[in-house]
């Protein structure tokens, strides 16, 4: 069989890569305890602020309309991550942070993944990680779904332009 004079060196070089991908990759970070909801993304737990991974939720001061009605749906959203926090301690778990230095975690209460629940309710929209669950409360009008809304991050950049000059 030939084999080309490089590789051995080709070998150990692809293998020395792959050694130092795995010893420089942070560990990923779990902590539990009771947790509270700072709004519909964004959760403290062991005094540690973090942000759900994978979703976006309306803005605490956002609104939405339903049924011609307009519903405080940034609030309502907030109050749907709490009420997960009632029903146990969380898990959560994650190692990258974002721009604000928060924790981006999958949480967790009695084994059930709280971004995933929140989006399929249409409480929060895919931001990366829950497109079936988005499409699932689209399909059946969950949530904001059953009205119309603005998508978080176009809120956000909206009221940035707003403000400057």
């Amino acid at each position: 069989m030939f084999r080309p004079r490089y590789f051995p060196a080709a070998a150990l070089l692809a293998f020395s890569v792959l050694v130092v991908t795995i010893l420089s990759k942070t560990p990923e970070e779990a902590l539990t305890g009771a947790a509270r909801a700072i709004d519909g993304d964004s959760v403290m737990l062991n005094g540690r602020e973090m942000r759900l991974r994978g979703l976006d939720a309306p803005e605490a001061r956002q609104s939405c309309t339903i049924s011609g009605q307009e519903v405080p749906c940034g609030r309502q959203a907030g109050q749907a991550l709490a009420r997960w926090f009632t029903r146990g301690l969380a898990t959560c778990t994650g190692r990258e942070t974002d721009r604000y230095n928060r924790l981006l975690v999958t949480c967790r209460v009695n084994g059930v993944d709280i971004g995933a629940d929140l989006v399929r309710n249409g409480m929060a929209v895919d931001y990366g990680g829950y497109a079936e669950e988005e499409r699932e409360a689209k399909r059946e009008f969950r949530g904001f779904w059953a009205g119309t809304f603005e998508r978080p991050e176009a809120y956000r950049r909206r009221m940035r332009d707003q403000i400057a000059p």
